[in-house]
């Protein structure tokens, strides 16, 4: 029996670890595994219905840290999760991503001589001026087990000579949800139908890295260039927490005024612009469909570049780098720094007409299978 501390703290963790607990629980007795929920700030899209359209058990350990400086939390986050790694003795301490709730997990179990697995090791993005690229390097270096998602990260982790021993090639965790929960939403998601949309016909737009949210000038363009956008194909934009409290508190600005198209569950389809629509955070199956069937998808998020991809959608990125480089490479993903309103409609209206090249960037959809079977064979060999 192998005893794991899984250390999650945001809506993508989640995801990809329901998927890795799912072949622990197939594992018959085999894997203990203890979910540890990193609170750092209230999330309305992790709740009850979140665990429930993951098939989760709700975690074990539930840490409120709150808000603070980078600094603070993550001494926070270090002396509770060493309280629960000594309380608990685990064989392995599991993380995933690049946030600081990763890197936390990672030190607290360095220091207790706990050996760590990351998964989505070796991603780089070469801007150290990029938080999550300072945690992707300092994690990788304490990590035990190294788990990646494509040959370039090998290749980034050999040329930074880490041991070949500890660098695993598995695919990515997040393509198995996308095929996954896509059926999921495809079977149980009414989102569609609500909104009075079919396939193709809007662009979905996820905003929600504080470097656009909380920059008045960058949120500003943004916005006006989705409006710009909406008056040739509805655009769909499901509000993060952010940019809603930031909107409500400029009221006679051209952002808020936004506020006043807002789309509240339960009256979508009768009471919303129906150009631009502005919805309340939506549940997790309700954003696979929502993505599955846009025309193109606007977003600064780096997961949500990821799962365009997987269901063949368009996808422009409102930021200066990303982290996914083949994407670009292959041309399903296009980097557009929010500059201007001009420039941010211009892209999203010719992405639209582009279709990137046909490609298995990620593996076969099996990464979270062939994660526990390395952790399950190692742990057997030990023993």
């Amino acid at each position: 029996m192998i005893k794991i501390v899984t250390v999650i703290g945001n809506r993508p963790q989640f995801i990809k670890a329901a998927l890795v607990s799912r072949q622990f629980a197939a594992m018959e007795g085999g894997v203990a595994e203890i979910a540890v929920h990193i609170h750092l700030h209230h999330d309305p899209n992790i709740s009850g219905v979140f665990f429930e359209e993951l098939e989760l058990h709700p975690p074990q350990y539930d840490l409120h840290i709150g808000s603070g400086s980078h600094s603070t939390q993550t001494g926070k986050m270090l002396e509770e999760i060493e309280a629960v790694l000594m309380r608990e003795e685990p064989d392995l301490v599991m993380i995933y991503g690049d946030t600081s709730v990763s890197l936390a997990g990672a030190l607290a179990a360095v220091k207790l001589h706990i050996p760590v697995a990351h998964v989505e090791a070796g991603v780089r993005s070469v801007h150290l001026r990029m938080p999550e690229e300072v945690n992707r390097v300092l994690i990788d270096r304490i990590s035990s087990f190294l788990f990646v998602p494509t040959e370039k990260e090998v290749t980034n982790l050999i040329r930074e000579e880490f041991p070949k021993e500890t660098i695993h090639l598995v695919g990515d965790v997040m393509h198995d949800a996308a095929l996954y929960y896509g059926k999921k939403a495809e079977q149980n998601s009414r989102i569609l139908k609500e909104l009075g949309f079919k396939a193709r016909e809007y662009v979905l737009a996820v905003i929600d890295r504080p470097k656009n949210t909380d920059d008045a000038l960058r949120l500003k363009s943004i916005l006006s260039g989705l409006q710009e956008v909406s008056r040739s194909i509805p655009v769909v934009l499901p509000l993060h927490p952010r940019i809603r409290t930031i909107t409500e508190s400029e009221e006679e600005s051209p952002i808020g005024l936004l506020t006043q198209k807002l789309c509240e569950s339960g009256s979508r389809q009768n009471e919303c612009n129906k150009t631009f629509l502005l919805l309340s955070p939506v549940g997790y199956l309700d954003m696979m469909m929502l993505e599955k069937n846009a025309r193109i998808i606007v977003t600064d998020s780096g997961e949500i570049q990821k799962e365009a991809y997987y269901y063949r959608v368009p996808c422009v990125t409102l930021m200066e780098e990303t982290q996914w480089v083949e994407l670009i490479e292959s041309g399903w993903n296009q980097m557009v720094p929010p500059k201007n309103t001009a420039v941010i409609a211009d892209a999203v209206l010719a992405g639209m007409k582009r279709c990137g090249k046909e490609c298995q960037l990620y593996g076969k959809g099996d990464a979270a299978e062939k994660i526990v079977r390395i952790l399950t064979e190692k742990d057997r060999r030990k023993s």
